[in-house]
């Protein structure tokens, strides 16, 4: 059994949550929020630490009971099971809330940009570039795999910390305590609708208290150490906040400076630090913003990948790229969605936008981002009252107090501060939700990746332990090293060959193969899937026995799944097995599973025709070519042929359309091997000439899949197709080979055929 190790202490939780809290809010809502009320602002920045400690409170005692990463959404997943449509709602505003927070805070660093650091030739960039390219940046780091280690986040922190104590301290010492206290005593100005409309926008700065929800599965004794280190963090986070609205009542610059908005704290900063301060308040306010914005596309991201896997967001969205071990769909949607919204609020129709149209801009896109926050955020105090009501027993390791009462108090003060936020923010927020809430509704979801497989038979590995086998931690990590291979077979009585294929193309590996036979039942629409579990058994049971009658020179497992999606199956069961290879036939029922396993695997894929016919494969005809799937081919093709296989390589001439295909760079890339047959033939068709010319060698055909089979199969089919239909009238074997595609190589693949005709007809 693997176990989770957790790693992140109390100091270090807490300084996720301060550090993600200082962030763009103190830096560009301290001056607004001094400019509108004065010293009141401590007032307004208090009111919202007080509503955002209110649903923190209802976090840390969901994070005491479900240990886990997630934050709200897992929480009203838990709480609410079978309300898809409601869990739907919260993911959904919590994505857009994080991706317009983290929008909101590279927005602001773009202003400090231009005012601050970027030089009069560039000045005439478009509003929000910088901003944009910071997120492109993040997101390529995040989907690459970039993350910071909990001892850089609190040496980051700390030096936030320091810098807010470097420009209060500074501020302090100008003018003297006796002086700064009278100044601030001064100017407290009772406004109780600019408090409450401030506190509203101020909201957004006090959300970090999420992000140590989010990371409870990483948390040493979560029970404890979150709901510690959300409270400590809020109260700390208030404090220097209290304190900053303290220097910038102090400082000694006229009120039209305060009126910068986002930008004014660096101008104060000018006033009583000098340049050299202003210096360090510029790059501790573009620092704190880049990171909080890291932590934020992390967030976004994790509940966008948790999203789709329980079905509320495309499946892609939960897969695990096979190279970078991170959910590489959903920080890319996330990436473009900040994207999105800092190019539509600041680059178009922002004061200084392209369109010259002062429709939204920062303020409106803190109302968007705070809007998304706020409505989930009532959501979770519901379900915590729900939660105490239908489940009185569960053991929670902290309790909110003043149940129901405090929630309810939370919900209200939720939909106060909604009602303050910036209208036009709050407008386009609830247009987005309304648009993706409809569409949700015509799409229907999808059934939670746990509900739509089922594992009927779990692997049976045969026993084969010998007194020197390791045991333990050492048979896994054995495990974890050898070439696995997913063998997907349809139909119980082909076990045998294909089994005997997967151990073939596993010879010459530098890793001891391990072949995985999978058996999946398809649940067909309307079938309870009890109906179809007997059959699945039975399935498992006859392709175990027939494996047990035959002398098989590889190590293997059986398993046994039902699901309503075939491939859907074959694609999860190799990403959570790492699977290196797959092997499976060419359907002839259903080419829809081979289309979705071919562009949609995550390692290479073998698909097969005629397996029964294979006997050996000391004969190999492999057609020449170019393309990305047929260049991953051919070092299979070498390894066989280093092990004494005769390689037959056929360029067809086709008589109907196209010219040859060239061998020099498939014979060039089969170098190890000493002896290679070329045969260069003439036919109606590519497929003709590959099928006859490998009747008369005798033997296997390989070829590597179709890159241009998207643009072509509808009107003249694929080679691939046509291969495998004239294959098998004549009774030859044929295997196929897909090489794995991230997003680079799909963009390849319409781009190739271009290339593949221009090199043909216009030369190299």
């Amino acid at each position: 059994m693997v176990e989770h190790t957790r790693t992140l202490d109390f100091k270090i939780a807490f300084a996720i949550g301060l550090g993600t809290m200082i962030a763009a809010g103190i830096f560009s809502l301290s001056g607004t929020a001094v400019f509108r009320i004065g010293s009141s602002a401590v007032v307004a920045f208090v009111l919202a630490a007080l509503v955002a400690g209110i649903t923190a409170a209802a976090y840390s005692e969901f994070a005491s009971i479900y240990s886990e990463n997630g934050g709200g959404y897992l929480f009203c997943s838990r709480t609410f099971e079978e309300r898809d449509r409601l869990k739907y709602g919260v993911g959904m505003s919590l994505f857009l809330g994080y991706t317009g927070t983290t929008a909101f805070y590279l927005a602001t660093m773009d202003e400090w940009f231009f005012r601050f650091i970027l030089p009069e030739s560039l000045q005439a960039l478009p509003h929000g570039s910088v901003g944009i390219l910071a997120a492109l940046t993040l997101g390529l780091l995040n989907a690459r795999g970039t993350e910071e280690s909990g001892l850089f986040q609190l040496i980051v922190t700390s030096a936030k910390v320091g810098v807010l104590f470097v420009f209060i301290g500074g501020a302090i010492a100008f003018v003297g305590p006796t002086k700064a206290t009278g100044t601030f005593v001064s100017n407290v100005e009772v406004e109780p609708i600019g408090i409450v409309s401030v506190a509203a926008l101020a909201f957004i700065t006090f959300f970090g208290f999420s992000a140590i929800a989010a990371s409870a599965g990483e948390i040493i004794e979560p029970r404890k150490t979150v709901p510690r280190a959300i409270a400590a963090s809020m109260v700390t986070v208030t404090v220097l906040y209290a304190l900053v609205i303290v220097a910038m009542v102090n400082a000694p610059v006229p009120r039209e400076v305060l009126a910068q908005g986002e930008t004014a704290m660096g101008s104060v900063a000018a006033s009583f630090l000098g340049s050299w301060g202003q210096l360090l308040i510029v790059a501790g306010a573009v620092f704190s913003m880049v990171s909080a914005s890291n932590a934020s596309i992390l967030a976004a991201s994790g509940i966008g990948s948790l999203m789709g896997r329980q079905g509320h967001a495309p499946r892609r969205f939960a897969r695990i790229h096979r190279d970078y071990r991170t959910p590489f769909w959903s920080v890319t949607t996330a990436t473009a969605t900040i994207g999105l919204l800092i190019f539509v609020f600041i680059t178009l129709f922002s004061e200084h936008g392209l369109l010259g149209v002062h429709l939204l801009g920062l303020e409106p896109l803190t109302g968007f981002a705070t809007f998304n926050l706020l409505v989930p955020l009532a959501v979770v105090n519901i379900a915590l009252i729900y939660s105490r009501w239908n489940h009185p027993d569960i053991e929670r390791g902290f309790s909110m107090p003043l149940v129901p009462v405090l929630p309810v108090v939370g919900v209200l003060a939720n939909l106060a501060l909604i009602l303050n936020l910036p209208p036009v923010g709050v407008v386009v927020g609830g247009v987005f939700t309304f648009g993706l809430l409809v569409a949700y509704f015509v799409w229907g979801g999808a059934p939670h990746v746990e509900e739509l497989v089922e594992r009927v038979v779990p692997p049976g590995v045969p026993d084969t332990t010998t007194d020197g086998a390791p045991a333990g931690g050492e048979a896994e990590e054995a495990e974890s090293e050898r070439f696995r291979i997913l063998v997907a077979i349809a139909r119980p009585e082909r076990a045998v060959p294909y089994v005997r294929l997967a151990e073939m193309l596993s010879r010459g590996r530098d890793a001891e193969p391990l072949v995985q036979v999978l058996n999946v039942t398809h649940i067909p629409d309307q079938t309870p899937s009890e109906m179809v579990r007997e059959t699945a058994q039975e399935r498992t049971t006859r392709i175990e026995d027939r494996l047990s009658e035959v002398d098989v020179d590889v190590e293997y497992t059986v398993e046994g799944h039902i699901c309503r999606d075939v491939a859907f199956d074959i694609l999860q069961t190799a990403r959570d097995d790492q699977a290196d290879e797959i092997l499976m036939g060419y359907p002839e029922e259903h080419p829809t599973i081979t289309e979705t396993v071919e562009y949609n695997a995550p390692c290479g894929v073998f698909f097969t025709s005629g397996v029964d016919a294979i006997d050996d494969l000391s004969t190999i005809n492999i057609g020449a070519g170019g393309g990305p799937h047929h260049l991953a081919l051919l070092p299979a093709v070498n390894r066989l042929g280093k092990r004494g296989a005769e390689v037959h390589v056929i360029s067809v001439t086709p008589e109907t359309e196209g010219t040859a295909e060239p061998v020099d760079d498939t014979v060039s890339a089969l170098s190890e091997i000493e002896s290679i047959h070329v045969h260069d033939v003439t036919a109606n068709t590519v497929a003709e000439g590959l099928v006859s010319t490998t009747i008369g060698n005798g033997g296997l055909l390989v070829i590597g899949a179709t890159r241009d089979r998207r643009l072509r199969r509808w009107v003249f089919g694929s080679t691939p197709d046509r291969t495998i239909e004239l294959a098998r009238s004549s009774n030859v074997p044929v295997l196929i080979y897909a090489s794995t595609s991230g997003v680079s190589g799909r963009v390849e693949e319409y781009l190739f055929p271009v290339y593949r005709y221009l090199r043909r007809h216009f030369g190299e």
